[in-house]
């Protein structure tokens, strides 16, 4: 096999929850493009349709599912439908997540809660079951979606001539954050059975802001500039494939050198 060959996902099952948003949308263009079975899965089924049938309009093998990230119900489910149609679960990417208690420090308990249990507590589920089955296998890959907002402080100065996040929250940054030993944790509990848990923290996305945003951000960068509709593609294939064979545990940042400034 060249190396080339080992960043094929052709014969492997894969399912990237969310997959309708920006950058869900290039993790399912670039599972099914390098060949995977691929299930996307969220509670909005008619923007994931639409994702699903545009892929396979381009010749892809590419499904769309109800899941919702708040029931236990809707996971097992999931977990079952999958199994049912293709007998088997070999990628992971946990790419959905919730926006809640956003606006500011201070929310009652009940307000963290809700966006702890989709963007924790079902992060934690959703790997067990999927992890377990790929451990029966001897072989799997699960990739958890972060954001460089998981490996830094709040930067206000991103936001000066704007309008935008007049008053932060913290609940992103926690979970994010958590999130990167998270990964290390579930590495270190499925890596016996050669299943291997790694996570990427993208940074910003260009998706029209405000241009004083644009170039604030992008002067953090070292690349000078924010990310866009692909920028996350190869990344994913490496992680998802035998490319990657001997990588687990790891955090990669996305984020243009942000982080590394």
């Amino acid at each position: 096999m060249g190396v080339l060959d080992t960043f094929s996902l052709k014969g492997k099952v894969a399912l990237c929850t969310g997959g309708a948003g920006l950058y869900g949308r290039q993790i399912v263009a670039a599972l099914a493009g390098a060949g995977a079975t691929t299930y996307l899965a969220a509670r909005d089924q008619t923007k994931l349709e639409a994702v699903a049938a545009e892929e396979r309009a381009a010749g892809n093998d590419v499904t769309a599912l109800s899941l919702d990230l708040s029931s236990d119900a809707s996971i097992e489910a999931l977990h079952k439908t999958i199994f049912e149609r293709s007998g088997r679960c070999d990628v992971l990417v946990n790419n959905a997540v919730t926006r809640s208690a956003t606006d500011g420090w201070d929310h009652d308990l009940e307000a963290y809660d809700r966006s702890l249990r989709v963007n924790a507590s079902a992060l934690f589920k959703i790997t067990s079951l999927f992890g377990k089955s790929m451990a029966a296998n001897k072989w799997g890959s699960i990739i958890n979606i972060g954001s460089m907002m998981g490996m830094v402080g709040v930067e206000m100065g991103n936001y000066a001539g704007t309008d935008m996040n007049p008053n932060p929250s913290p609940i992103y940054f926690y979970e994010k954050g958590g999130m990167i030993n998270f990964t290390r944790w579930a590495a270190s509990i499925l890596g016996k059975d050669n299943v291997r848990v790694n996570c990427l923290s993208p940074g910003g996305l260009f998706s029209n802001q405000p241009a004083p945003f644009v170039q604030n951000y992008s002067d953090r960068t070292q690349l000078g500039r924010m990310a866009n509709e692909t920028d996350l593609m190869g990344v994913i294939v490496f992680l998802a494939s035998d490319a990657s064979a001997y990588i687990t545990g790891t955090n990669i940042p996305v984020d243009g050198g942000y982080t590394a400034k």
